[in-house]
């Protein structure tokens, strides 16, 4: 298995897909019944399967990512070669990213010495989508992008 399997709750919002997937395997209902029962060690391996497939045409599209900290935000976009970053770090202790206040500091606060806004860029490796994995493995969130736009109009 290259990623991770899906959950429960996952499985279960894509089972059309698994579905959809298992008939591409040529298997049906009773078959899928009759490996889960007879055969778990098989039906493990179908469902590693399915969640690689899964999590490897999320990953192909994943454009942006964003990870809250205490007292960094870290803002990323994505190409098929690199990944581009704009991280805020706020030098006041008592702020905290992770709380509705702390947005609301550092919305009146971007301009200040308080706060340090750094932008970089780097190349993907060979695996783009095992990097991309990794950071969402350590709590990084796949989104639309809207945040990095904002701070990227914002320092240009």
């Amino acid at each position: 298995m290259k990623y991770a399997r899906l959950t429960k709750e996952q499985f279960e919002e894509l089972h059309p897909e698994f579905i959809r997937f298992l008939a591409s395997q040529q298997i049906d209902k009773n078959e899928w019944d009759t490996v889960k029962q007879d055969k778990p060690e098989v039906a493990e391996q179908v469902l590693d399967v399915f969640s690689d497939l899964i999590w490897e045409a999320v990953l192909d599209k994943a454009e942006w990512l964003e990870h809250y900290a205490k007292n960094h935000i870290f803002l990323f976009k994505l190409s098929k070669e690199e990944m581009q970053s704009i991280v805020i770090h706020a030098h006041a202790p008592h702020v905290d990213f992770l709380s509705k206040g702390g947005l609301q500091w550092l919305n009146e606060n971007i301009f200040s010495d308080e706060v340090k806004v750094t932008r970089g860029k780097k190349p993907f490796g060979e695996d783009r989508n095992a990097e991309v994995f990794e950071l969402i493995q350590q709590g990084t969130i796949l989104t639309d992008g809207t945040v990095y736009k904002q701070f990227e109009d914002m320092f240009e």
